[in-house]
């Protein structure tokens, strides 16, 4: 994969998102739950963040394509988007050492 096939314009808006010290925690703890999700009520209580503050991050990262959120009844699941992880990841890394003599 090349930078040229990811846009550069989703990697930043993804890079600013987390960027933010809570959010960076939010989505790490997410990221720790696995494909299933966790309840927006859980990271709440692990991290110890307001309701409507953790309310305004999650939908940060959503609008980043970085996670997605999934109701189950009355609870509301934060599941990471892996894919869009990776492209980050490979954005920053795929051309490492490229020019190096």
């Amino acid at each position: 994969m090349t930078t040229h096939s990811i846009d550069i314009n989703h990697i930043a808006k993804s890079l600013k998102e987390l960027g933010h010290p809570t959010r960076l925690a939010i989505f790490k703890r997410v990221i720790k739950a696995g494909h299933q999700g966790i309840a927006v009520g859980d990271i709440q209580l692990q991290l110890a963040i307001p309701g409507s503050t953790l309310s305004h991050h999650i939908s940060s990262l959503a609008s980043a394509g970085l996670l997605i959120q999934r109701r189950e009844g009355r609870t509301l699941f934060c599941v990471a988007q892996y894919d869009a992880l990776t492209n980050v990841i490979n954005f920053l890394q795929d051309e490492c050492c490229i020019d190096e003599q």
